[in-house]
């Protein structure tokens, strides 16, 4: 029999746009009508679910509409809708393979689920500021359809007893009810080593609730962490995730396709690429990308949207010159 529960979690994806959810739920009931043997009745579900499941594959997938995070959980979770795609950002090859095979076990879910398996949902980020953690969690957003809830950790984060753990119940309970990817950047600062200077009670306390919501959660969303400094955290964490991704600065190669992909209004025919080598190094996706706008609006503004290698090489300097020695 259907249950309240079941119910009500059909009438807030519907009332969300989120039709994947919708028929997901639909699915467990009709498994449920099969297992208590009314098999004529889930049938009849599995036949009419699996004709909306074509009609979903035939076109592209939809945005789920974003309803804005309302009461205490406003403070905790900032939603949006990002446009970036994984086409958008560069990857070594390895990294490019994993990232595209996440993405597509959830696309493709069906078929994992026909052998009990389900995609993958839990991630890990690690790397140097600016290499791509947050881009690559706001494009896997855009690719799955989904919004993108980033956590506020200025919010959640307090010194008082047992508030932090109830701020994240609201958080992960947040994740059953409306999916999406949601973003835990500088996860750190939740989930320090333990041991560490700063390790007094209530930041033990804060990294075991973190650890048990991470451990039950069962959401249809997807959960990312991110750090700048994995070696922070507390080795009870890397079990809670379902793959780790391990980010870098850009190649030369690299860097040079973060500057085409990213000046594409323009003609680069006469751009003399070598010459800009010395200029990459040590430069993040984001520097790069940062420098391509730069020498775009120098181009349009004073040099008749002409882009040229010498405006470009200035531009990668100045920003190599923000960075300290």
């Amino acid at each position: 029999m259907t249950s309240t529960s079941q119910l009500i979690a059909m009438i807030r994806s519907h009332a969300a746009g989120d039709s994947d959810r919708f028929l997901s739920i639909a699915e467990h009931i009709a498994s449920d009508a099969a297992s208590s043997g009314k098999k004529k009745v889930a049938g009849d579900l599995q036949t009419v679910i699996s004709a909306a499941r074509a009609a979903e594959r035939g076109r592209p997938a939809k945005p789920t509409p974003i309803t804005a995070p309302r009461g205490e959980l406003a403070g905790l979770v900032r939603a949006s809708y990002p446009e970036i795609q994984m086409s958008d950002l560069v990857f070594n090859a390895d990294q490019s393979r994993r990232l595209t095979r996440a993405v597509r076990e959830h696309r493709e879910h069906e078929a994992l689920e026909a052998k009990n398996l389900a995609p993958r949902r839990k991630f890990l980020f690690s790397g140097p500021p600016g290499t791509g953690k947050g881009m690559t969690a706001a494009a896997m957003a855009t690719e799955l359809g989904l919004p993108l809830f980033t956590i506020l950790l200025d919010g959640v984060i307090t010194k008082f007893m047992g508030e932090t753990a109830s701020k994240l119940r609201l958080i992960f309970d947040a994740m059953s009810t409306s999916r999406g990817v949601y973003f835990f950047d500088e996860v750190d600062a939740l989930a320090g080593r333990r041991g560490a200077e700063n390790d007094v009670g209530e930041a033990r306390r804060m990294l075991n609730s973190f650890l048990q919501f991470l451990e039950d959660d069962d959401s249809g969303s997807v959960i990312i962490a991110a750090t700048n400094h994995k070696a922070l955290l507390d080795p009870a964490i890397f079990r809670r995730f379902d793959a780790a991704f391990v980010y870098a600065k850009p190649s030369v190669d690299e860097a040079r396709r973060v500057l085409r992909n990213h000046l594409l209004q323009f003609d680069l025919a006469k751009i003399d690429w070598q010459s800009l080598d010395g200029a990459l190094a040590d430069l993040s996706q984001a520097d790069l990308v940062a420098a391509a706008s730069d020498a775009a609006r120098d181009a349009v503004l004073d040099h008749g949207a002409e882009l040229s290698t010498k405006l470009l090489k200035q531009a990668l300097e100045d920003r190599q010159s923000i960075h300290p020695d």
